[in-house]
Order: C-alpha cells, then structure tokens, then sequence
C-alpha cells in the first residue's frame, strides 16, 4: 500500500496543474493554457516608460479577470487582442531600472482562482530590470516623410549637371545609353533605357527651403533616400560612402539642414547600402584596373579576370545587376569601412539611418553583422534610430534584434492596404481584426512603439494608385480618394511613426516599374495639388502631433465582423477607431464612454445616437474621450484647421472606465493574500465540483495503478 500511495503522489506531483479546492495553481512550463516568458521581449518589454508585461491565455478559459502580482501590489490586466487559439493579456508598472519578482492571479467565471507560476523550483517570474535595446524615445510621437532628393524641389540650379559627369553609364561597357538632364516638368522616360539615369535637378537647398512646408504637415521625422556619391538618380550604387554627391550639395549643405531641420524639432534619418556598391566605386576602379595585384580584390567576388564592368556574369553582384558589384562583408577591412562610414554621418547629425537590403548579406553572418553594427552605433548615440528594409514580418530582426524597426510594408501593404481596398471582410484570420492581431502579437510592444509605418514608397506604386486612382496624367476616382483618405487615417493611428512618400499628401498618382516609366518618382509638381487630399494630411498630422495617446505604444484590437474594423489607442483606451470599408453604411455600437468624435475621413456627418455610430461608407472615424479631447481642444491650432471638415458630437453621460482599475476588490481573499508564501498556497474554501473531479481522478488513479502493479507481479 504504501508503495501505492508513493506512486500516486509522484503522478499527481507530475501532473502540471495543482488543485487547492476552488484554487488551482498553475507552472507556466508545464501547460498549454499559458504562455509567457520574461527572457523574451514578446512577453515582456520596457515601452514608454512602463514594463509592459504579456500574457497568452488559451481562449477555452472563461477568464473574469486577470491580476498581475508584485509584492503587495495588484495590478489589472486587459485584453490586447484575440488570437486563434490564445487570448493577449497584458500589465503595466512603471520602469525605474529597478527590477522585481512576480506572478499572476486568474479569476474564471466560475470563481475558481488560478495561480500562475514560474516553475517548482523557481515560482515567481523574475524581472532583473536590465534592457539590452532600449526603445527610441521620439520615434512614436511623429509623422515622418521620405523624400526622393532629385524629384522634390531644385534649391541650386548650379548643380544640376554634375548628375550626368558621374553617371555609371560612364563605366558600364555593356551599353551606349547615355545620361539624360531634363527640365522639371519634363515627362519621365521608358524605364528600360534611363530608369535611373534621368536627372531633373533636385537637391538639398530645396528640402531646405520646403522645412516649413513640411512642418505645416505635421512631420518630425524626414527620410532621405541616398544622397552619397553614386552613379544614378537612385543612389544605390554608391560610389564613396563619406561624400555628398555634387549634384545635391556639399557637406556645408547637409549640415545646414541638419541645423534648420532640429530648429522645427525634425530629425533625419540617412539611407545607406552596405551589400553592393557602384561601378564607380574607388574600390572596384581600383580592381578593374590592378586585377588580383589590387589590395582590393578581396573586397569583391570576382569569377573572372579580365571583367567587363557591368558584366554581371564576371563577378558578384546584386541581383545579377552588372551594374551593382557585391561587397564582401566577411572581410573585416570591409566591415571596418562601412561601420566607420556610418559612425560618421552619425557624427555629423543625423539622428538614424535606414539600412538597404540587409537580407542580401550571407545568411549565416548577416545577424551577426547588424548586430555588431546596432552595438556600435548605440555605443555612441543610444537615441539613434535603426530601420531595416525588409518587406515581411521579421522578428528576429527587431525583438531584441539588430533593427528598432523594419520598413513596415508587411502592416502598410499586407494589411491596411488591403483592408482600404475591400478585402479582408472574412473570419478569423481572413478578417482585418485578426489580421492585426496576428501582426502585433509577434513584436514587443517597445517594438510596436517604433514602428516605421510606411505604405507607398519609391519602389511601389503610389498609394492613390494603388487604391484605383490611376497612372500619372489620371483624374483619381471620388471612391479612390476616399480609400485614400480611410487608409491613411488608419495609417497615422497605428503605434510608431506614420511614413508618407513625398507627393502622396498632395494627391498624386503614378505607377512603379518594371515595364514603361517610373511614375511614382516623378518630380513634386509644387503648383499642382489636390487641395481635399492636402488638407486631410495637415489635420492627420495635427492629430498625431497633439493628441498624447497616439505616442505610446498600445494598440488593442477589437473582435468585429464584416467591413467594419475597431481599435484603441492609449494605456487607457483614450482614443477610439472606427472604420469601414464597405460601400454601405453600417451601425456600430460604442462601449460606455463619454465619446466625442474627433475627425471623420470622408468628411460626412456623423452622430452619435443611443450610443449607436453610423459609420459611412469607406470611412474612418477618430473618436476621443472627454478628458481626452479637453486637452486637445487647448492646444492651438492651426489657421487652416476651420476648413477641415471635423465634426462635434454630445457627450454621453456615462463614464467609460477602461484602463486601470478603481475597484479595490480582490478576486480572491484578503487572508488568501495574507497567508500566501512562496513555498506554499494555502487551502481555500471548498469548490464541490472541483473536488468531485479531484476524487475521480485519484480512484482512476489507484485503479491503473493498482492493474499497472498486478501486471508487473509487485508484491505490496
């Protein structure tokens, strides 16, 4: 018998959940109905200021309330969002460099109690209070801006020729084609013969001179794309990686708009290619003309010797673009070159670089590589701001990885995009809301925080265009204009910092390669602008530069159906979004608040009635709580704002309390707390079904073991 009774307690003591009566103490390693783990940013991350902490949860529990546990204190844990098969809790405390232990209390809808644990030997979850990738404190309160510097505005017409001097068509041996100047409203060539070799003069004096137009739009953040010497209008194929091309300036130039650009308070961010250079890169010049005797050959793959340069058989390049010779970055003298060129623009005053490409390094080294140089530049600007082009989600890349963000086209296109569109209407996944939560479950919310939320580039169709507008010279549709302006509306209301391409705040249209011209990259025509789409901008971007709760890092996504999509923004639920992307009206009910709208992006009227929203066809509604909008309406605004179409609402009389809990009522006992230990969790009052299933389960028990022991000849 007693052998008995010591088998029994080693199955129990096996089995992962611990039963207490009507409490049930859960370790986290073993089951499935939890997941959370303190070493991964995913679970736990420090984001404005807070420890955000995270927990999954299987969505078979019928969860009434979640309490995260430090010491004496208790804090409340909402929702994020619902996955498939896992509901997203998260917490908040406030971060002082100081770590903690911690643990989390479950209540079900039954009244049974869950405790949450670490494991048996270690109960209490373990925060050190060490971060190895701070977040970047100014990212998420700004609108941000890519400039492509030849197409936005000439500031210095004395340089427009120095485009075609140092043209790679001038060392590529491959081709006659020659270098075109043009006048600025001169109409883009055939992509096949000057894609990227067509010049019309813009440069830095001009982004200079259009600071305070950018400014009125709200933007504190400018994305530059190459401005190094290179061979092409693009500027990829740099040619040295510490001079300004001529044609755009000199480096008096780029600090004088480093200067003015920090009296708006806008940073700027620089665009650098570390995996491929120019033809007329000094290096490569260098091993044309020496061949294998060049001190440089090491720092290509070259397959054969003599090469034709822009022969992109002869040696290793992007893409098998002749044009775009590969770097060999497993040559430190290689890694050295490009870690000191970035330190010195970073010297210089830019406040954060965009890295081009970063997956066409080698696979085993290229992590290793970014890492090395996100450590180098944080030694030295911890503040700097670290951007990887990378088109999918990656979070190996962000979550304690080498970049504060990617190029977010995997929200912009794979998602906003395509709801905006029409699609996404479906369930689950298929469906924008799960979408999103899919999306945000899979990065830290420090991540989420410094998010660099672009949807069109200068490598895709223009946005309008991708919405139906049409090519260049087209007339946009009143229905493309309107998911332009739902779109972008979502845009500005996703954490981190909304990034628009020059032009799309003025209506434009234009389609990408690869056949026939690069419309999307066609000069700013400064006389020509859609005033409906510009005016929408300038109130998007008053919004998010005002409005405190679009700063942090919390987004908490709404399970909906159908065309409509609706999420919070602020710790506190402060701010409300309202979208939808059908071409019928629908009706949505609003949780208890006082609600007043804030913007409507079609510019319809809307009213609040019985707390029910009619949200208009493709549409997306700002709603803000009362407090919320006090402050708002304090802060001055600007001349042009009473022609935007904002309409005001009644308040409600009810109180919308989401956000930490005002309720000192405990889901358990106060002598529960009070007797609680590490080592121990002591009995609770009875929960009879509970104890019912405890007994059954030791008599299945007893009898297995008792056939188990009678199969096995044990004499007891």
């Amino acid at each position: 018998m007693i052998c008995k009774l010591a088998l029994l307690l080693m199955v129990i003591f096996a089995f992962p959940i611990v039963f207490y009566s009507n409490s049930w103490v859960i370790y986290i390693n073993e089951s499935n109905l939890f997941r959370h783990n303190p070493r991964d940013t995913v679970y736990l991350s420090v984001a404005d200021g807070y420890v955000v902490i995270r927990v999954w949860s299987s969505r078979f529990l019928n969860i009434d309330s979640f309490w995260l546990l430090i010491g004496d204190n208790r804090f409340p844990m909402k929702i994020q969002f619902n996955l498939t098969d896992y509901s997203v809790w998260f917490g908040y405390v406030s971060y002082n460099g100081s770590g903690f232990k911690y643990f989390f209390e479950v209540k079900l809808s039954n009244g049974s109690i869950i405790t949450l644990l670490n494991d048996r030997f270690q109960q209490y979850f373990v925060f050190d209070g060490f971060i190895k990738y701070m977040q970047v404190s100014w990212v998420g309160s700004r609108v941000g801006y890519q400039i492509f510097p030849d197409r936005f505005y000439n500031g210095d017409p004395s340089n427009d020729d120095y485009g075609l001097i140092y043209d790679s068509l001038h060392y590529d041996n491959t081709t006659n084609a020659k270098p075109v100047k043009s006048k600025w409203n001169d109409p883009p060539l055939d992509l096949l013969m000057h894609c990227c070799h067509q010049y019309y003069g813009g440069d830095l004096r001009g982004v200079i001179e259009k600071l305070d137009y950018l400014k009125e739009l709200g933007v504190g953040l400018i994305y530059l794309n190459p401005i190094f010497l290179s061979g092409s209008v693009h500027g990829y194929d740099t040619y040295d990686h510490f001079r300004i091309h001529p044609m755009f300036g000199t480096l008096d130039d780029v600090k004088k708009l480093l200067e003015e650009a920090h009296k708006r308070d806008i940073k700027v961010i620089f665009d650098f290619v570390p995996g491929h250079v120019g033809l007329g890169f000094w290096a490569f010049q260098d091993v044309y003309v020496n061949g294998p005797n060049s001190r440089y050959w090491d720092w290509f793959t070259i397959y054969r010797y003599p090469f034709t340069p822009g022969d992109g058989r002869d040696y290793k390049c992007w893409e098998g673009i002749g044009t775009l010779p590969q770097l060999n970055v497993l040559n430190p003298e290689v890694k050295k070159y490009l870690f000191n060129a970035v330190m010195y623009w970073f010297e210089i005053g830019f406040d954060g670089v965009r890295i081009d490409t970063p997956l066409y390094l080698p696979e085993n080294y290229r992590l290793e590589f970014f890492h090395e140089l996100r450590d180098t530049i944080k030694s030295r600007f911890p503040e700097a701001y670290i951007v990887g082009e990378i088109w999918f989600q990656a979070p190996d890349w962000v979550n304690n990885g080498p970049f504060d963000s990617l190029m977010n086209y995997a929200l912009g296109m794979g998602i906003l995009l395509d709801y905006a569109q029409g699609k996404l209407n479906g369930v689950g996944f298929n469906h924008v809301s799960g979408r999103l939560a899919d999306y945000f479950a899979k990065y830290s919310v420090s991540v989420a925080g410094m998010g660099f939320n672009n949807i069109g580039t200068h490598d895709t169709d223009r946005t309008l265009t991708m919405l139906g507008g049409g090519g260049l010279w087209d007339t946009p549709s009143p229905e493309s204009i309107l998911r332009l302006k739902m779109l972008s509306t979502l845009q500005y209301m996703m954490p981190g910092v909304p990034v628009i391409f020059q032009g799309d705040e003025r209506g434009y249209t234009g389609r990408a390669g690869p056949r026939g011209p690069d419309e999307q990259r066609y000069t700013i025509q400064w006389d020509r602008l859609n005033t409906d789409v510009y005016n929408h901008y300038r109130y998007l971007g008053w919004i998010k530069n005002n409005l405190k709760p679009l700063h942090t890092s919390i987004i908490r996504v709404f399970d909906t159906s159908g065309s409509l999509l609706v999420f919070t923004r602020g710790y506190n639920d402060e701010v409300l979004v309202v979208a939808n992307n059908d071409r019928i009206s629908v009706a949505y009910e609003l949780p208890p608040g006082e609600w007043s709208i804030l913007y409507v992006s079609s510019g319809e009227e809307v009213v609040i009635r019985d707390r029910k929203l009619i949200i208009p066809p493709l549409t997306a509604i700002i709603l803000v709580l009362q407090k919320q909008y006090s402050d708002i309406s304090t802060t001055t605004e600007p001349e042009w704002l009473s022609s935007t179409p904002v309409v005001s609402t009644p308040w409600f009389t009810e109180s919308y309390q989401h956000g930490i809990s005002t309720s000192t009522e405990s889901p358990v006992s106060t002598n529960y707390l009070e007797e609680r230990s590490e080592e121990q969790v002591v009995k609770s009052t009875g929960n009879l079904l509970v104890i019912f299933i405890v007994i059954t389960a030791t008599v299945v028990v007893i009898v297995v073991t008792q056939i188990i022991l009678r199969n096995l000849n044990v004499r007891v």
